[in-house]
């Protein structure tokens, strides 16, 4: 066993009991390195089952033979593969957009557990750090690429970030290799390239560890980056309080524990709860952080972000994304009250009991709206709603039951949803949301 399959079995070791390694072959260099050292490693250890994906964008006319090449090695190496075409959506980033596709594609592939497998390397990383530096990146940014993270159903897994790309280059020619050469790659117009090329060569003449050097500051970042997460989850555990809408399914913190903290651990503990939910802001947007920190305490402040948006109400933040971002349409008839009804764009609402007699509607909000509440008479909704603290972004699209034209009963809210019998209640199943995968 050579000092490659050493190393490449060394960073793989957490993960052999996976049910199957899948690697992702662009018929390049670096992924043909990786695949034919499993294969080797195959023969001499017991493994999880090897497959290959290889990702066609169709963005140039010369990657059309690039199947037909990884098929033919795959054939050779006796490892199963799988093309996927995708189709890659217009975007400002084409390199950006292709990679999301193509992380996309692979996600769809793989099932519970199992690993996708890539040929990013030590030289890679060192592209990756230097690349986010020139961009102002923090220390998430900065910590580069990590070996491991969650993908679809299973992990992406980078078990090459420490070897340099001269060593797989070196293994290639040793062994014979064939691989195919992406034209794109010598196009230096692209940052990336430019870096590649012009760069870190230029770098490497006066400090020759200068790709070395990079990596290691990288995983120093990383260190660094898991430090102010273990920081984050402390500062968040008083925030995380418990509250009566947690029903309404919605990422939520209480604002109070937060002011307590300085600036900076109050950016690092907000950063750390959003990341899986959107992209991060530059440093200059966080003004919007602080907008909505300081504004007056009967005012509805939102901060726009890239995948939705955070609110403050009643001494809480929430966050918005997808659908709660939409007004919903109006109510359709309620032609089975014993049956739930879909909400479009607004969920869907039941009555849990046996109905009410006579002629049921939904409706939604639309100002000066009345209530007969037992013991207190006729009631304007407004003010109810207000005793109830349901948060004010949600009184517009709370479901309202009507029966004959007056109004008896709102979802969701305690002792405003059906009688005091227990007759029946309303429920409001709020609409959910899916974040989408930052890759």
């Amino acid at each position: 066993m050579n000092i490659l399959e050493r190393q490449l079995l060394a960073a793989l070791q957490p993960w052999r009991d996976a049910p199957a390694w899948h690697i992702a072959l662009s018929g390049g260099l670096d992924s043909s390195v990786l695949l034919h050292l499993l294969v080797r490693l195959r023969e001499q250890e017991r493994l999880p089952a090897l497959k290959a994906i290889h990702v066609h964008h169709g963005l140039q006319s010369a990657a059309d033979a690039w199947p037909a090449h990884c098929r033919e090695l795959c054939d050779r190496l006796g490892v199963p593969l799988q093309v996927e075409f995708v189709q890659v959506a217009a975007s400002a980033s084409l390199e950006r957009a292709a990679r999301e596709a193509r992380y996309a594609a692979c996600a769809r592939r793989l099932g519970v557990g199992e690993l996708l497998l890539t040929a990013q390397h030590r030289d890679d990383q060192a592209e990756t750090l230097f690349f986010r530096l020139l961009r102002g990146a923090g220390v998430r940014g900065l910590a580069g690429m990590p070996i491991a993270r969650p993908l679809g159903n299973g992990q992406l897994v980078r078990p090459l970030l420490g070897v340099a790309r001269a060593e797989l280059a070196r293994y290639a020619s040793e062994q014979r290799l064939s691989w195919v050469e992406d034209p794109s790659n010598a196009d230096t117009g692209l940052a990336r390239n430019f870096l590649r090329h012009e760069i870190l060569p230029a770098l490497a003449r006066q400090w020759p560890q200068v790709g070395a050097t990079l990596a290691r500051t990288a995983g120093q970042m990383a260190e660094a980056e898991q430090l102010l997460g273990e920081l984050a989850e402390q500062d968040l555990v008083p925030a995380r309080s418990a509250h009566p809408f947690t029903w309404l399914g919605l990422p939520s913190l209480e604002l109070a524990p937060l002011l307590d903290l300085s600036e900076a651990r109050q950016r690092n503990a907000l950063r750390h709860w959003l990341a899986p939910l959107t992209p991060m802001p530059d440093r200059e947007h966080w003004a919007g952080w602080c907008d909505l920190r300081d504004a007056a305490v009967d005012a509805e402040p939102i901060w726009r972000l890239g995948q939705g948006e955070l609110r403050r109400a009643d001494g809480r933040l929430w966050w918005l994304a997808d659908e709660w971002l939409q007004s919903p349409l109006p109510p359709p008839p309620w032609l089975d009250p014993q049956a739930a009804l879909a909400l479009p764009g607004n969920g869907a609402a039941q009555l849990l009991g046996q109905p009410p007699l006579g002629e049921l509607a939904l409706r939604y909000r639309q100002g000066g709206e009345q209530m007969i509440v037992p013991g207190r008479g006729r009631r304007d909704l407004k003010r109810l709603l207000n005793e109830s603290g349901l948060p004010a972004f949600v009184r517009g699209r709370v479901p309202l039951l009507y029966r004959d034209s007056e109004l008896v009963a709102v979802a969701g809210v305690e002792g405003l949803d059906g009688p005091r019998s227990g007759e029946w209640r309303l429920h409001w199943y709020p609409p959910t949301g899916v974040q989408g995968l930052s890759c």
